[in-house]
C-alpha cells in the first residue's frame, strides 16, 4: 500500500526492451534508497512495480509486463523521462494523502493547464464510466499523487473532467510542472468512493430491476446521473 504522498521524482536511465518485457533502469531521488531491498515494492507514476536487481546504490531495476505496457503509459517511455515515486507505506506510518494500492485503473489524459498568480490548475479529461467515481472535493490518486478534486463535470455519455489544484511544493516534488496539454497521466480511483458508488447502483438495479435502463436512459437524457442523485451531491 502507498500514501499518495510523492517522494521524489526518479529518471530513466536506460530501458532493455525485450518482447512483452521491459526493463526500467531507475536513477533515484536522493536518500531515497535507504534500505531499498530486491524485492521491494515502489510506485512509479502510480504503477506498483518491484525492484529486481540493485546495479549501484542510487539506481533499482523493474521488470515491466506486456500487460503493464498496454495497459499504462510505462511503455512510452524514454531515456531521462521522469516518474513519481514513493516507497511503499510501513506498518504505523503517517497517512498524509489516502490509501492507494498502485493498480491504475484508467489512463486519462489533460485537458487545460491554468496558471493564475501563484497557483496552478490542471483539467483532466476522463473517459467513460469512469467519472461516476470523481466527486469535487474527493480524493483521486494522480500519477501515484493523492490529489484533492477541486471541480468536477459528467457528460451524459459518462465521460467528464476534473481538475485539482498543485501548491508550489506539489509542483517541486512531482512531475507535474512539466506536464502538458494532452499527455496521459494514470488515475486510480478512491477505492471507498467506488465501494459506495458500486453498492447504490447495484441496490438500484436490484429494487428496480427491468424499470432501471429505463429510468437511466431517461436520467441520460436530461443530464442527470442516477447514482448522483442517489447518494447526493457533496
Amino acid at each position: 500500500m502507498f500514501t499518495g504522498i510523492v517522494q521524489g521524482v526518479a529518471h530513466v536511465a536506460s530501458i532493455d526492451a525485450r518482447e512483452g518485457l521491459h526493463t526500467l533502469a531507475l536513477k533515484l531521488p536522493a536518500g531515497f534508497d535507504d534500505e531499498l531491498a530486491i524485492g521491494a515494492s515502489v510506485s512509479c507514476d502510480g504503477v506498483c512495480l518491484t525492484v529486481t536487481e540493485r546495479p549501484s546504490p542510487d539506481v533499482a531495476l523493474f521488470d515491466v509486463m506486456g500487460q503493464t505496457m498496454k495497459l499504462t503509459t510505462l511503455g512510452g517511455l524514454r531515456v531521462g523521462s521522469g516518474l513519481n515515486v514513493e516507497r511503499a507505506a510501513k506498518d504505523g506510518a503517517e497517512i498524509g494523502g489516502h490509501p492507494l494500492s498502485g493498480h491504475v485503473d484508467v489512463s486519462a489524459h489533460i485537458a487545460e493547464i491554468r496558471k493564475p498568480d501563484n497557483n496552478h490548475v490542471i483539467r483532466f479529461a476522463v473517459p467513460a464510466p469512469w467519472m461516476r467515481y470523481v466527486f469535487a472535493k474527493g480524493y483521486i490518486g494522480v500519477n501515484g499523487c493523492s490529489l484533492t478534486v477541486a471541480e468536477a463535470q459528467r457528460e451524459r455519455d459518462g465521460s467528464g473532467w476534473f481538475e485539482v489544484w498543485l501548491i508550489p511544493e506539489t509542483l517541486r516534488m512531482t512531475t507535474f510542472a512539466d506536464k502538458a496539454v494532452g499527455d496521459a497521466i494514470h488515475l486510480e480511483i478512491d477505492r471507498g468512493t467506488q465501494v459506495v458508488v458500486d453498492t447504490v447502483r447495484d441496490a438500484l438495479d436490484e429494487k428496480l430491476g427491468p424499470l432501471l435502463p429505463v429510468l437511466e436512459a431517461i436520467a441520460k437524457e436530461r443530464g442527470i446521473d442516477l447514482t448522483q442523485l442517489a447518494i447526493g451531491k457533496s
